[in-house]
C-alpha cells in the first residue's frame, strides 16, 4: 500500500480526504498541484509530505522546461528557488518537508556552481527526488525492527493519528512497528484513536491494519485512559512531525494527552520517527511552530455544522510532548532510550556527527 506513486513524469497522490470510502489519485504535473495536495490534506504525514514536495519540484522543473524551451539555466534555477520556498510554506509544523527540500535547494546549487544544463538539471532533481521516496521506505523498515526490539512477546498497543503507509512511502514509522510486530505474531490487539477532529486514526490507520489483518479496534481519543485504567494497553506508540534537540516532539493533536495518561499508568510511551525529523536547531519544544487548521474542521463533519451558530472553534493540528513523558524514541539508526538532550546529542555524536 502507498499514497504516493511516481512514473518519472508525473506524481499520483491518492486523496485521503476520500477514504475509506472512495479510492481516487490526483495527478499531479506541476508544483501548484503538489502544494495543493499538501494544504488540503490529500496527502499529509511528515515523510509523505516531504517525499510529495521533492517529487513537486521534480515535476516543476520537468514543466518549466516543456513549456519554455529559451530558458536559460540560471533563469530555470531561479523559478526552481521560487518553487522551493513556496512548497515550504504548505505546512509549518513537519520538518521533513523542509529536510526534503533543503536536499532539493543543495542539488540546484551543485548544478549551478557546475554549469548544468537545463536537462541536467532536471535528472539530478529527479534521482534526487527519487532517493528520497526509495531511501524512506529502507528507513521505516529499519524503525519496525529497531521498535520490535522493545518488546518480547504478544502485546496490546494504542496508537493515535496515522503513521502507516499512507503518512510514509512505504511500511511506516509506529505502524511500521506494529506492521513488524504482526509478523512476529506478537500484536494481541490494535487500539486505534478515532484523531478528531480529521480522523486520520477512524479512517485511515484502520483502513490500513484491516488491509493487513491485523486485530484492531477503535475507539474515541476520550476512551485511551479508561482502557489503560483496565490493563487494556501494553505501550502507546507514535509518529512525530519534529523533534526538537531536547526531545520534546510535536504530533497530531491528542499525543500529548496519551503521554500524559502513559505517565499516571506506568504504561511506556514510544514516539518512532526517522532521523529526519529531528530539528536539532530548535532549542525545545516551545521553539516548534503550530499549525492552526480552519475552525470549521472542528465545527463542522462532511459540510455538516455540528455545532451551534456563533460558537467559536480552535483546530491546533498538533501538540507538543515534553521529552521527559517519552520512554524511548525509535529510529532507523537504534533506540534513543529516556531522551533528552544529552542523550540525543551523544546519539548524533554516535552516526558520525550533528545534524
Amino acid at each position: 500500500m502507498t499514497g504516493l506513486q511516481w512514473n518519472g513524469d508525473e506524481l499520483l497522490v491518492l486523496d485521503q480526504t476520500l477514504l475509506p470510502g472512495k479510492s481516487e489519485w490526483v495527478r499531479c504535473t506541476t508544483a501548484d498541484a503538489v502544494a495543493d495536495c499538501i494544504v488540503s490534506m490529500k496527502v499529509r504525514g511528515a515523510p509523505a509530505i516531504g517525499a510529495a514536495a521533492a517529487f513537486g519540484v521534480a515535476v516543476e522543473a520537468r514543466r518549466l522546461i516543456t513549456e519554455h524551451a529559451d530558458l536559460k539555466p540560471s533563469e530555470l534555477t531561479a523559478k526552481l528557488k521560487d518553487t522551493v520556498e513556496r512548497l515550504g510554506k504548505t505546512r509549518p509544523t513537519a520538518v521533513n518537508l523542509f529536510w526534503a527540500l533543503d536536499r532539493m535547494a543543495k542539488s540546484l546549487q551543485e548544478c549551478t556552481a557546475t554549469g548544468c544544463t537545463n536537462a541536467q538539471i532536471a535528472a539530478a532533481l529527479r534521482e534526487i527526488a527519487e532517493a528520497i521516496a526509495r531511501d524512506d521506505v529502507a528507513v521505516n523498515r529499519a524503525i519496525g525492527r529497531y521498535g520490535m526490539s522493545l518488546f518480547h512477546g504478544p502485546v496490546s498497543l494504542l496508537t493515535h493519528c496515522n503513521t502507516g503507509s499512507l503518512a510514509t512511502v512505504e511500511y511506516g514509522t509506529a505502524l511500521g512497528v506494529i506492521r513488524a510486530l504482526h509478523e512476529q505474531g506478537w500484536v494481541k490487539q490494535v487500539w486505534v484513536d478515532e484523531t478528531r477532529p480529521f480522523l486520520q486514526g477512524a479512517r485511515l490507520t484502520a483502513y490500513e491494519l484491516g488491509e493487513e489483518g491485523i486485530t484492531h479496534t477503535l475507539i474515541t481519543d476520550s476512551m485511551a485512559g479508561h482502557f489503560m485504567k483496565m490493563g487494556e494497553v501494553d505501550a502507546v506508540i507514535v509518529g512525530a512531525d519534529r523533534i526538537a534537540a531536547n526531545g520534546d516532539t510535536a504530533n497530531k493533536i491528542g499525543t500529548y494527552s496519551l503521554a500524559v495518561l502513559c505517565q499516571h499508568h506506568g504504561i511506556p510511551f514510544y514516539v518512532a520517527a526517522p532521523l529526519s525529523t529531528f530539528d536539532l536547531q530548535t532549542r525545545f519544544g516551545g521553539d516548534i511552530p503550530i499549525e492552526y487548521r480552519n475552525e470549521r474542521e472542528v465545527l463542522e463533519w462532511m459540510g455538516q455544522r455540528t455545532a451551534p451558530e456563533g460558537t467559536a472553534g480552535m483546530n491546533p493540528a498538533f501538540d507538543v510532548t515534553p521529552a521527559e513523558l517519552i520512554s524511548a524514541i525509535i529510529t532507523e539508526q537504534g533506540v534513543i532510550h529516556v531522551p533528552d538532550r544529552e542523550r540525543i546529542e551523544r546519539f548524533w555524536a554516535e552516526q558520525g556527527g550533528t545534524k
